[in-house]
Formats: C-alpha cells, sequence, structure tokens
C-alpha cells in the first residue's frame, strides 16, 4: 500500500515539477491553456505525444508517455479511422488503442501531461476507434468478428460491461468511426467497406439494442455537433447532417457535393464543419445552421497544405483553433478560426520525428 502511495505521489509531483518547466521554456507566454497529444501507433512500443497549447494556440512539446501496448506500425493512416485517440468530453481522461496488442490504455490528464490509470483487453482484434458519453465507453474492434465492445470507467479505469457487445453486418465491413449520439442514447458505426451506419439503441445498463443498419455509400467518418445535435457525415462526394432518433432511426436533413472528398469530419461550438481530404492535403470548410442546413465557407476550400496527407483532425475545447494530423510532412498543422466567418489562418503547428512511422490519432483541449 505505501509503495503504490508513493509511486502516485511522485508522479504526480513529477508533473508538477514539469508543467513550471513548460511554462518558464515556453516562448510565448508563461501560462498555457490547453493541449495536444498525439499517438505514434509503433509496433515495438506505443506512446503519445504531448504538446502544450499556448493561448495564440502555438505548440511546445513536452514529453512523451508509453500506452503499454503495440500499435501496428505503417506509414500513411494505418488505422483507417477517426478517434483512435480520444479525450473524455471533460478532458479529464485520454484514451488510446493499442491495435496491434488488441488493448485500450487510459491516462489521467493534468495539463499537457499524463498518468497511465489502466490497460486493459478490448475483447476483440485490431481496435482502431472509441466514443465515450458519461462513464461508458465503447472500443471499435474493426477486424475478427468486427464487433463494438463496452466498457465503464470510474477515475479512469475501464470495466468490461458483461455482454455489451454490438456486431457489424460482415466481418470485413470496414469499421472506421464510432460514436455516441448528442444524449449518449444511441452509438453509431460507420462501414466505409459496405457503405452503411449501424445504429445502436443503448440500454440503461450499458449494452446495446439489436443493430438499426442504414445505407450511406462512400461513409468513412462522422461526427456529433455540439450545435444541434445532429450527425455531419463525410465520405465520397456529399457531406450530410442527419438527425438520430432515440430508437437508432436515422433520417438525413441535408445533404450536399463536398468540395474535395473528405475522410475526417469536425464541428466547432460555433457550428463550422471542416473536413480533410487526405492526400488531395485540403480542409473543406462549411457551416452548419441550427436547423442543420451546410453552407460552404467560401469555395468550400478552407486550407491546402501541399505534401500534407492530412488525416485526423481535433478542434480546442474553446473552438478557436484547428488542429491536423500531417502524415505526409510529418507535422501537427495548426489554423486560428474566425469565429464569425469560420475563415481560417494558418499557425505554427509542430514537427513529429519519423513522420513515416504510420502515426494515427489527435486529440486536443
Amino acid at each position: 500500500m505505501s509503495r503504490i502511495f508513493t509511486y502516485k505521489s511522485a508522479a504526480l509531483l513529477a508533473v508538477l515539477l514539469l508543467a513550471g518547466a513548460v511554462q518558464s521554456n515556453a516562448q510565448e507566454t508563461s501560462t498555457t491553456s490547453g493541449a495536444v497529444f498525439v499517438m505514434t501507433n509503433s509496433n515495438t512500443g506505443n506512446k503519445i505525444l504531448q504538446f502544450v497549447r499556448n493561448p495564440n494556440g502555438s505548440l511546445f512539446q513536452v514529453g512523451e508517455t508509453p500506452t503499454g501496448g503495440n500499435g501496428t506500425g505503417g506509414t500513411t493512416d494505418p488505422l483507417g479511422s477517426q478517434h483512435s485517440l480520444l479525450l473524455t468530453q471533460d478532458s479529464r481522461f485520454l484514451l488510446a488503442v493499442n491495435s496491434a496488442s488488441g488493448t485500450i490504455s487510459s491516462f489521467a490528464v493534468f495539463g499537457a501531461f499524463l498518468i497511465p490509470t489502466d490497460v486493459q483487453s478490448t475483447g476483440g482484434a485490431f481496435p482502431n476507434a472509441i466514443a465515450q458519453s458519461g462513464n461508458l465507453v465503447y472500443v471499435l474492434n474493426a477486424s475478427g468478428n468486427s464487433q463494438v465492445t463496452g466498457f465503464n470507467m470510474e477515475n479512469g479505469h475501464l470495466v468490461r460491461i458483461p455482454n455489451a457487445t454490438g456486431y457489424l453486418t460482415t466481418g470485413l465491413s470496414g469499421g472506421s468511426s464510432l460514436t455516441f449520439s448528442a444524449d449518449g442514447k444511441v452509438l453509431l458505426v460507420s462501414e466505409r467497406t459496405t457503405g452503411k451506419i449501424d445504429s445502436f439503441a443503448v440500454n440503461a445498463d450499458g449494452t446495446l439494442g439489436a443493430a438499426t443498419v442504414t445505407s450511406y455509400p462512400g461513409i468513412f467518418d462522422f461526427t456529433t455537433s455540439p450545435t444541434n445535435g445532429l450527425l455531419v457525415t463525410v465520405g465520397g462526394p456529399n457531406i450530410s447532417s442527419t438527425s438520430v432518433a432515440d430508437d437508432a432511426a436515422l433520417t438525413t436533413v441535408d445533404s450536399t457535393p463536398i468540395f474535395a472528398g473528405a475522410c475526417w469530419v469536425v464541428v466547432t461550438p460555433k457550428g463550422f464543419v471542416y473536413a480533410s481530404t487526405g492526400g488531395a492535403s485540403i480542409i473543406d470548410g462549411y457551416s452548419l445552421s441550427t436547423a442543420g442546413v451546410l453552407t460552404a465557407i467560401g469555395t468550400g476550400e478552407a486550407a491546402l497544405v501541399p505534401g500534407a496527407t492530412i488525416l485526423d483532425l481535433a478542434i480546442s475545447s474553446n473552438g478557436l483553433f484547428l488542429y491536423s494530423l500531417n502524415s505526409g510532412n510529418g507535422t501537427v498543422g495548426g489554423w486560428t478560426i474566425n469565429q464569425g466567418t469560420g475563415v481560417l489562418t494558418a499557425i505554427a503547428g509542430a514537427a513529429l520525428p519519423a513522420s513515416n512511422a504510420g502515426y494515427n490519432g489527435i486529440a486536443v483541449y
């Protein structure tokens, strides 16, 4: 018991000392306002890279933390998913998949620093995406039987929920994204290979009802809008907004051709939508009205970063900054978001070591 207390106390003391060092070394300011985390997905020991986010959006790397498992390695987008790295809604904990190990890791968040709290089996093969609502966490296992598995999370510790498993339509469905509806009553899974969305009503005990399957050709990723609770989907030629009923039925509200075909999508608290196009290195920009209507910001091209190969996107919790994981040039890209128009202005990002190491996952608060 005394050893556990000593370890935790020493870890917390190290965090406080490191935080003080970061504040004294950051060039722009003596205070920080958030953090950015990036997952290496290394097959010889997965790690989380940690960056202080300064008030002007610039980044300052402060360290790295092992996840306790292995990623897949590879080069460009080996996990083929969004939210392989996820901050909880209150930003108190960070969750990461170890796809080669079949595990999920959790960390307590202290500024830009992390303290490991748990590593658990995901109950399946090739976990590549995570969703969280309250104390409920689900992990997408994209290989093998292709299923989602549920956990209760308390103080960073994950406990498997008995019988909390939902299966995708086939074992080769290409599961790529996972999210809860705004009220947490429905869990949604995208199948990029079959072009479907599986919607599971969530029971009071955290288990799932039978899947409602909706055809969405070209679907890759989706996210729940904080402004109106609609599901915003991208994939193929369109970007769409969709309502999610308590019985897991989906109804398209608006759909429009996207400027450039996109795979990853995020929505700000102001209702600005940004979607990244991978190899084309373009970020599409749209505004989402309260009624769910999507309107292009300018031409629809919000940013162009030649050679970036833009993968996952993330929005700061204050809605002021957009960040991207750029596989092609081994960087984290950054932009300020005009709160009136949604126009993006590039800011200094950060370089990543070994740009071809198969990075996947970015999380920001």
